[in-house]
């Protein structure tokens, strides 16, 4: 099988994540319903790097368990007919664990592997790699459930917005 690849645009038309959340900056690898391979670049000019760590800036562990779901979620909403109206959502984290600190100028390299696939739910297991090191691995479950319809904000009133 060719490996697939995806650019940010193609990305952002399937997660709903936007800055500062979207965590996957490319594809790399996909095997429906089997694996997926993704990049994320880590960048000093992120927010969190403010605060975690002044003088010494590293990835919140956290924030490397969302990337793994969210490469996550790319496998799984890539093969789900009407996914404009589905969310993924975390049910589970299991066996996390940060083996190195990854800093800026990093390159995450996440691999997420599918152990169970039903098709309102998914149980995967993701390992992020800085180079040849593994830096982050956790067993994650998500279940897809029903978009709500956003709020735009717009009154049904004739007063006027403030």
């Amino acid at each position: 099988m060719v490996p697939q690849i995806m650019d940010i645009q193609q990305i952002m038309a399937i997660l709903p994540h936007r800055y500062p959340l979207l965590l996957i900056d490319r594809v790399v690898e996909v095997e429906p319903r089997k694996r997926i391979v993704a990049i994320k670049n880590v960048s000093f000019n992120e927010p969190q790097f403010q605060g975690h760590f002044p003088g010494y800036p590293i990835m919140p562990g956290v924030m490397m368990i969302e990337a793994i779901a969210q490469a996550g979620g790319l496998l799984l909403l890539n093969d789900i007919p009407n996914r404009e109206g589905k969310l993924m959502v975390f049910t589970g984290i299991d066996g996390a664990k940060f083996r190195k600190p990854v800093v800026p100028g990093d390159q995450l390299r996440i691999e997420v592997t599918v152990l169970n696939w039903r098709p309102t739910a998914v149980r995967m297991h993701g390992r992020a790699t800085v180079g040849d090191k593994l830096v982050c691995e956790a067993t994650v479950m998500c279940a897809l459930v029903p978009r709500p319809v956003a709020d735009t904000g717009s009154s049904t009133s004739s007063e006027p917005a403030v």
